[in-house]
Order: C-alpha cells, then sequence, then structure tokens
C-alpha cells in the first residue's frame, strides 16, 4: 500500500536520483519535476509521475505539488557566474516551491547546504541561507530543513577528480591542520531525507556521518588514496596559493565562458576551519550512518571503474 504522493525537485541529479530510488522502495508514490521526460538506468522498473517544466514555471508547480502528502525540494545550483544567477534558482525556485506547497497543503522538506551556516563566505552559501529564509516567509514554521555537510558517492562526478589526483599525482595537498570537515555518504544522506518523509519534524537539522567532529585534510587525503591502492604523499599548501589558483580559475572561466566551481567564494569555504556539526544541529536519527570515509570512498571508487571513470591501478 502506498505511502501517498511524494514530490520531488532536483530528481535528477546527484542526490535527487537515488533519493527517488529510496522513496520508491519505501512505499512512495514519487512524482518529479523535470524539463523533458526522463530515462534513468537506475530507476528501471520503476515509474515516477513527471510533470514536465522547471522551478519558473507556476503551472508547473501547481501540478508538481497538488494532493502531494510531501514535498521535498532538492534542485538547486552549486556554480554560476553571478550572485543573480544563484538567487533565481537557489532563492527564487525554494520560494516559488514554498509557495506551491503551502497552496497545496502539503509538508515541505527542503534540502539546503551546511554552507549556509556561514552565508559571508560565498555566493553560493548566501543564496542557499537565502533560500532557507524565503522558503520559510512563504510556507511557515512547519517547514523542514536540512542542511548536508560535502556528498559523495556514486554517481558524484564533483569528487571524481580527488580520486584521479589520489591515483595519479606525486601529492596530494592538505590545507590548515585545524580544519574540521564533516561529510556523508550520499545513501546516508538519502536515508535521513527519506526517514523525514515518513515522520514529520519541523525544524533545521544538519546531516553528518558518524564523526559529526569531523574530518582533517589529512585524514580526506589518506583515505582517498587508501580507495585507490595508493599510499599518498602529502604537502601542505598555504592559504596564498589556493586564494591565487581561485583568482586564476576565476579568470579562465571568464576568457572561455565556462562556469567553474572553483571560485575565490569556493577557496573561502574551503580555507574556512569548521564544517564541523554539533549536537544541538543534527538531525535526532534511529538508523545509525552506513558509511564513514575509508569504506565510503572505497564503494565510491568501485563504483567509478564499473562505470569507467577511474582506471583501475593494473590496467595503468
Amino acid at each position: 500500500m502506498s505511502r501517498g504522493v511524494v514530490a520531488v525537485t532536483g530528481a535528477t541529479g546527484f542526490l535527487g536520483r537515488r533519493l527517488v530510488t529510496a522513496l520508491f522502495a519505501d512505499g512512495w508514490t514519487v512524482r518529479i519535476l523535470a524539463r523533458r521526460d526522463i530515462i534513468d538506468p537506475d530507476w528501471a522498473g520503476l515509474e515516477p509521475q513527471v510533470v514536465i517544466g522547471g522551478l519558473s514555471d507556476p503551472a508547473a508547480l501547481e501540478r508538481l505539488c497538488s494532493g502531494a502528502a510531501v514535498i521535498i525540494h532538492v534542485a538547486g545550483l552549486i556554480k554560476a557566474r553571478s550572485r543573480a544567477e544563484f538567487d533565481r534558482t537557489n532563492v527564487h525556485g525554494a520560494r516559488d516551491v514554498a509557495s506551491a506547497a503551502k497552496a497545496a497543503g502539503g509538508r515541505l522538506i527542503l534540502v539546503s547546504s551546511l554552507a549556509a551556516r556561514e552565508p559571508g563566505l560565498s555566493d553560493y552559501a548566501a543564496s542557499k541561507r537565502g533560500g532557507e529564509d524565503a522558503a520559510r516567509d512563504a510556507f511557515g514554521e512547519r517547514l523542514t530543513i536540512v542542511r548536508p555537510p560535502a556528498i559523495y558517492g556514486p554517481g558524484d562526478m564533483e569528487t571524481l577528480g580527488l580520486f584521479k589526483a589520489a591515483q595519479s599525482a606525486p601529492f596530494l595537498p592538505v590545507l590548515d591542520p585545524a580544519a574540521r570537515i564533516a561529510m556523508i555518504h550520499v545513501d546516508d544522506a538519502v536515508a535521513a531525507i527519506t526517514g523525514l518523509a515518513g515522520d514529520p519534524r519541523s525544524g533545521l537539522f544538519a546531516l553528518s556521518d558518524s564523526r559529526t567532529d569531523g574530518y582533517s585534510w589529512t585524514e580526506v587525503m589518506t583515505a582517498a588514496a587508501g580507495a585507490v591502492g595508493k599510499k599518498p604523499h602529502i604537502g601542505r599548501v598555504p592559504t596564498w596559493l589556493i586564494k591565487a589558483l581561485a583568482r586564476l580559475s576565476e579568470g579562465v572561466s571568464l576568457a572561455i565562458g565556462k562556469i567553474s566551481i572553483f571560485t575565490t567564494g569556493k577557496a573561502r569555504e574551503m580555507l574556512h576551519l569548521d564544517w564541523s556539526v554539533s549536537d544541538s544541529e543534527m538531525l535526532p536519527r534511529a538508523i545509525a550512518p552506513r558509511y564513514g570515509i575509508e569504506s565510503g570512498f572505497a564503494q565510491s571508487v568501485q563504483w567509478y571503474r564499473a562505470k569507467g571513470f577511474l582506471v583501475a591501478l593494473r590496467e595503468l
């Protein structure tokens, strides 16, 4: 018996694809917002209802939310040319989904980012905090906001570069040894969000794996190297160099007309010392996370190699 209809934005993204699969497994009828009909091999045997349209289409948002018991807003930009471009999706999109969810009478779960805790660091962080505020203004205090830290796992093409570097680079860079970085495997993030869909709980919650105090940069790089079967040579990179490389990346992106995720704002996020999660921020949960970074990175590398994105060492 179906739990009812759950509507999902951002269903074709890294987190969204796995969330759709988990919601089906949990007994929901899943409806998604997409710009075109979707055939996803990860959804073999599943038939989500598809509403054609985007976040800027009020009629599509009305169809998406109509009759849905829960709306999960995952869609968002992680890179953009400007603050205004971030805001169009991350702020105005969140507001418009919240308004449609409110009108339809469903519950709303907004998937934000731990970066929203520090909105002064970057345009991205500011837009995620702005999206939280806009959604709360439109929907009210019954809103559920989830702030994941860095999410990794099968399907994440942003983290692929880390494992390629761990496998082939002569050394791996680390930043300030005092920095702490909370992380979560995509399947653990999905499990937490799926649990919230079935167990309504209003408020603002952070996610993390069992290391809520976060990992050091050395731990992250060591785990990445171990996942690809290498022993890392680690070198400290000074703050000034990270900032200079970010400015160079922005200049190259402007020259070639391609959006880069590595901006001066992203550099400030990377250099921020405290991306840990306190007990008071955490989402109370009954199911412990399945993965730490050692097991999670190893499983991710297995997926990258199976898909041909990462060559196994014996083939080098």
